[in-house]
């Protein structure tokens, strides 16, 4: 995929006409004696809303004083390497302005990138210098960036399942057809599906992956009623779903857990990855985790 480009509107003074002719600032001008005139037109640029963000962040990144230096290098090439666009002061409302579509879909993970930064990035009172705020403390943040790295890893890593979120439906009977609008919505983490089998991955996130209760480690018990809640709420009533797989997987970087558990047909497994291996490592692990149990 090469930069993304669309089509903005341009006016200015040309050599023939092109697009829509202007003609009374072109008059006025007395351009038609040099035959130049001044028109509207489309013009297939670089300069969207998703490269000013991009760009924008590139330079942010120049500030941090705890930068690598060499990372730094890197991030000076590159800005060289970049078209220009219009400079863009990044707030959170920019990122809702870009649409995404066929042509520049991969841009969705580098924008959502571009937004941690933003997000995490403070000015310093030094002019021209920020620093960079410790988000893995945020636990909040760490599971939704560890969400989106199994879901996105899935999806150009394998070609065994498809992979997306699934939205699912309580199993309950209600009288009153109003009472269902209290129910809270099911939606999974991370679905894994193919003809005949299905898998879905509740991703959690913590400083200590179990729970400890009187000193003794645990399975923290709200993930594993959520993922219960899943298997027994299905969309559909087909075999596979019937018979689906589940899976807690945790980030780690320690100790490893390989818990496993079976609920009538439901095998549920309690995974971990550690994070603190090399990247073929970690490829491996979570390759590992989706290939189907011999039992």
């Amino acid at each position: 995929m090469g930069i993304d480009h669309n089509y903005k509107e341009t006016t200015g003074e040309i050599s023939g006409i092109k697009g829509k002719l202007l003609v009374t600032p072109t008059l006025k001008q007395n351009l038609r004696y040099h035959q130049r005139t001044i028109c509207s037109y489309d013009e297939f640029s670089p300069d969207t809303v998703s490269n000013r963000i991009w760009i924008a962040t590139l330079r942010q990144l120049l500030t941090i004083k705890e930068l690598d230096k060499q990372l730094k290098q890197q991030t000076l090439f590159l800005l060289r390497m970049l078209p220009p666009v219009t400079p863009l002061r990044v707030t959170s409302q920019h990122f809702n302005q870009v649409k995404l579509n066929r042509n520049n879909r991969l841009y969705g993970f580098l924008l959502n990138v571009c937004r941690l930064i933003h997000e995490q990035v403070m000015p310093t009172e030094e002019v021209g210098v920020a620093r960079f705020m410790d988000f893995t403390r945020d636990e909040r943040k760490m599971a939704i960036l560890f969400e989106n790295f199994v879901r996105n890893f899935y999806r150009l890593e394998q070609n065994t399942y498809s992979v997306g979120r699934e939205r699912l439906h309580w199993h309950f009977s209600y009288a009153d057809t109003t009472h269902q609008q209290y129910l809270p919505q099911m939606i999974t983490d991370i679905s894994l599906e193919n003809e005949q089998d299905k898998i879905i991955i509740d991703t959690k996130y913590y400083i200590h992956t179990l729970a400890t209760h009187f000193d003794a480690e645990k399975i923290h018990s709200t993930n594993l009623y959520q993922l219960f809640s899943y298997l027994m709420n299905p969309r559909d009533q087909s075999e596979k779903a019937r018979r689906a797989t589940g899976i807690l997987l945790y980030p780690t970087i320690d100790k490893e857990y390989n818990l496993e558990y079976r609920y009538q047909e439901h095998p549920i497994y309690i995974r971990t990855v550690n994070l603190n291996t090399h990247w073929t490592q970690i490829a491996a692990r979570l390759k590992e985790i989706i290939i189907p149990s011999s039992h």
